[in-house]
């Protein structure tokens, strides 16, 4: 295994994160996906979400996690790129989001972990 390897696998696991249930809609410009239900490993560098929909590796798509429970639903609108797929699901990085986004996003990550020093 060389240096660079070693230190990817460092960065996947450098940034807390939660499983949140939400809806999320994947938009490649050609093809939507909307799923309902858990998403895994929420961070503010990506999530992987569950989904029987497939999308190869390197495809670049906007993502909207939609926030609900208060007077209006919120949606979180971020660039990213899928980067895993398996037999489970999708794994997102973003690349972007405006600061609202990121502001909600990091409360998320806040409310569901109790290392709030490391976020």
């Amino acid at each position: 295994m060389n240096g660079s390897a070693t230190e990817q696998n460092k960065e996947k696991r450098r940034h807390i994160r939660v499983d949140f249930k939400t809806r999320i809609v994947i938009d490649t410009g050609t093809t939507e996906i909307e799923t309902k239900g858990n998403s895994k490993d929420l961070s503010l560098k990506g999530v992987f979400i569950n989904t029987d929909e497939k999308l190869p590796v390197g495809t670049r798509c906007n993502v909207s996690i939609f926030l609900s429970g208060g007077i209006d639903d919120i949606e979180l609108k971020m660039k990213a790129e899928i980067v895993r797929v398996d037999e489970h699901g999708l794994g997102i990085a973003f690349g972007s989001m405006d600061l609202e986004s990121y502001t909600y996003l990091k409360n998320i990550m806040c409310y569901n972990t109790d290392n709030f020093d490391e976020i």
